[in-house]
């Protein structure tokens, strides 16, 4: 139920919730979008008989909120209806939570398991964990190679500034499904300048991420996709430039090129709320995350292309979680360890 707002509920996490009576479902329901009613007060909305609540045990993959956001918290609707029992898979670590929910429950005489599949329930929210626990977004890394270990063909004088594609058009379609999932994405300068790309998400239905985009010296044209003010876009200049000023939809940040530069995005994108982060190019900036050991995942496809010469595809190490064939495209996910 939860995974159903993929890509939907930021800032907010995945919940899903299940009320049960003398082992049958009697309500379900799913948090769709921030702001609208959690995943608990569907599943209590859906329930016909309201009586039965008194009798009930409610499922949640996370511990209801206890405090007022958007909407009322979730812990006093459960004992408004007197719900004698509540099973929580994880505890939320969002300060405003904490513990303080199943406190609250406990303290009106709710009986609360916590714990149930909480390896699960983690997994399930490892954004919403990573922003809140690490103070940085989840990080995935994802680029295609050729069969001979090449992203990207070599540039000439006569180079259109579109995208050369590697991968399949299911691989293509599945990569727009990701971006669909998370909450901005992000490439460097050079593959702004030779893809001139749009970071959308048109080859499939859902929201389109933040575009974070490097230009150290403002050499992007302003011409280029991705100034069109369609989507949201943060680009990040050096401190030494004369910075543009900035919008809602169009955001200039400054930061230091000489240090760090990928913690200095990570903490940057903590202050706009981004959860997550999905990183497809070029070659210089994916090295540049996994040199700093700031990757969370890697997703990594082989097509079956030789392109003999070009730009080398980045050195990653980390621990295979799978593999799979996508026609002739190689799909490989690595995790950090």
């Amino acid at each position: 139920m939860a995974k159903n707002g993929l890509g939907t509920t930021y800032p907010n996490p995945l919940v899903g919730c299940v009320i049960v009576y003398k082992d049958e479902i009697i309500g379900e329901g799913w948090h769709q979008k921030a702001g609208n009613p959690h995943a608990e007060v569907n599943a209590i909305n859906a329930v016909k008989d309201k009586t039965l609540l008194k009798n009930a045990t409610l499922y949640v993959n996370l511990e209801p909120c206890s405090h007022h956001g958007k909407t009322p918290p979730c812990a006093d609707l459960i004992v408004k209806h007197k719900i004698p029992r509540v099973v929580i898979g994880a505890l939320d670590t969002n300060p405003k939570v904490a513990g303080k929910g199943v406190l609250h429950l406990m303290n009106h005489a709710c009986k609360v398991t916590v714990g149930v599949l909480e390896q699960d329930c983690l997994a399930l929210n490892k954004r919403f964990y990573t922003f809140h626990n690490l103070k940085r977004p989840y990080l995935i890394l994802k680029w295609a190679a050729s069969a001979d270990g090449f992203i990207a063909k070599r540039q000439d004088k006569e180079h259109k500034r579109e995208a050369f594609f590697i991968t399949n058009q299911k691989s293509l379609q599945l990569v727009h499904q990701w971006r669909s999932e998370e909450s901005a994405i992000l490439v460097g300068t050079n593959t702004a300048l030779a893809d001139n790309p749009k970071l959308d998400v048109r080859h499939v239905k859902g929201q389109n991420p933040i575009r974070v985009v490097l230009d150290r010296t403002l050499r992007i044209p302003i011409k280029s996709h991705l100034f069109d003010r369609s989507i949201k876009t943060i680009v990040f200049t050096d401190l030494i430039t004369i910075v543009p000023l900035s919008d809602d939809i169009l955001i200039y940040e400054a930061i230091d090129f000489s240090q760090n530069v990928p913690m200095q995005i990570c903490n940057s994108l903590v202050k706009h709320q981004i959860q997550s982060l999905i990183i497809e190019g070029g070659s210089k900036t994916l090295q540049s995350f996994i040199d700093a050991n700031l990757w969370d995942e890697a997703r990594l496809f082989k097509g079956k292309i030789i392109l003999k010469t070009g730009v080398k595809a980045p050195q990653i190490k980390g621990s295979l979680i799978s593999k799979q064939k996508i026609f002739e495209d190689e799909l490989s996910i690595l995790k950090n360890e």
